[in-house]
């Protein structure tokens, strides 16, 4: 099967702009009877639903950013009553209160199809075995995929995170043929893999990676370890979960389900990029009944790409994601983004993937910025000299593509901390100085 759903898959571009239009005003109507929080914004403005006659009238509506979410905790933004809330999601709050998002019978019933297209999309149907291997509760992406799944047919191991052999165990003895987990938790089971020397005895042939930026260098090293392909999803609890956004197997972009979500791409000064810029995605939800969210500031990079694909499908793509707006760092004027620095790293001989960024101010209030990596073990010679010419080869590559100079900081293979979920790259101690 090609496609899950191809009505709404295949739509020629006036049908989808006249179902978005559609869906738009019924969602601007649903938040300005519902939710007092964008009617006091309407009424702000000036406009109400009434207002939106084209698609291009997005640019009326207002703007909703993350703090909107949690200045209205719990259930301030939820625009059915709560007797029809069949399920809530938060975030860990790590930076302020959680924002808590809510879903009907019929948004659960959505999300799970939404998966089953992306499933499909990438050659997997309902003889597939799955393991899911990241944190089920309160995090979207645990219960997000495993609807899909179990919506597609195929058969879920829902394994969540931690005990490493144990997951590589499960694959082996459930013969599993796909792995949902994080890009940085994929090169982790790809070394214990390695150690324990099972990679033939593996059925794997598709993986799914997302909840962070990864380069394509990352991609060919998972695809190349486990012998599968790879690739990336895109999502938020915002907008409902994973699955907003995936690529198919043509493994250039992603395609956004313009059927559920208007995608803008806006540069710093809130306007429309052009086709192969970069800029913040902004996402409008079309389909959501508990709680439709208008022009959401998402924080996420990427490019705007042509929606022309071989795979038939007719949705808005963007690139994959480029890294956050609020993860770029400044340093000494220089924007730098984690996902660079990833990219470059990924490239060196004698090093490993793994990473940490540290950020200082030296005692002339100038910043500094350190790059603390592991080597391979191969790399350790117990020449001095060997040592030197590795760290002169990663400053060297680091300072060409970051036009700044980096400390680098090179280290034993296995002392960065592993992580079975989003890892931390980047250590900010400028404001303690």
């Amino acid at each position: 099967m090609k496609y899950w759903q191809p009505k709404f898959e295949t739509m020629n571009h006036d049908e989808l702009r006249e179902l978005q239009l559609k869906r738009l005003k019924k969602t601007a109507a649903a938040v300005y009877d519902n939710v007092p929080f964008y009617r006091e914004k309407f009424d702000a403005l000036g406009i109400t639903p009434d207002d939106v006659k084209t698609l291009d009238d997005i640019k009326k509506l207002p703007m909703t950013r993350k703090t909107d979410l949690r200045d209205n905790y719990p259930f301030g933004l939820f625009a059915v009553p709560k007797d029809e809330i069949v399920r809530i999601h938060a975030s860990s709050g790590t930076s302020g209160k959680p924002t808590v998002v809510g879903y009907t019978a019929k948004d659960i019933e959505t999300w799970a199809d939404m998966m089953a297209r992306n499933f499909t999309m990438i050659g997997l149907d309902a003889s597939d075995v799955f393991q899911n291997a990241v944190n089920y509760g309160l995090f979207t992406g645990g219960l997000g995929f495993h609807y899909g799944i179990e919506r597609l047919g195929a058969m879920a191991v829902p394994s969540g995170t931690g005990n490493t052999v144990r997951q590589i165990e499960m694959m082996q003895d459930f013969g599993v043929t796909a792995i949902h987990c994080t890009p940085s938790y994929g090169l982790y089971l790809a070394e214990t893999v390695r150690e324990m020397g099972v990679a033939d005895k593996l059925s794997l042939r598709v993986g799914c990676f997302g909840a962070e930026p990864w380069s394509s260098s990352t991609r060919k090293e998972l695809e190349d370890a486990f012998q599968i392909k790879a690739y990336d999803s895109y999502g938020l609890s915002e907008m409902m979960g994973p699955g907003i956004a995936f690529e198919c197997q043509e493994q250039d972009g992603l395609h956004i389900w313009s059927d559920h979500y208007i995608v803008e791409i806006l540069d710093e000064n809130g306007e429309e990029v052009a086709e192969g810029e970069k800029g913040e995605i902004v996402l409008t939800s079309l389909t959501k009944e508990a709680l439709p969210v208008l022009r959401y500031r998402t924080g996420d990079i990427a490019r705007r790409l042509a929606s022309e694909c071989p795979c038939g499908r007719t949705s808005d793509r963007i690139s994959r994601i480029l890294g956050r707006a609020d993860d770029m760092l400044i340093v000494r004027g220089i924007n730098v983004f984690p996902s660079q620095i990833e990219d470059v790293l990924v490239r060196i001989e004698k090093i490993t993937d793994q990473f940490e960024i540290y950020l200082d101010r030296n005692k002339k209030k100038l910043d500094e910025i350190t790059v603390r990596v592991e080597l391979d073990e191969d790399a350790f010679t117990g020449e001095i000299g060997d040592l030197a010419a590795v760290k002169r080869v990663v400053e060297g590559d680091l300072k060409s593509v970051l036009n700044i100079r980096a400390n680098v900081d090179l280290v034993e293979k296995g002392t960065i901390p592993r992580s079975t979920g989003k890892a931390k790259r980047v250590f900010d101690r400028r404001e303690a100085i």
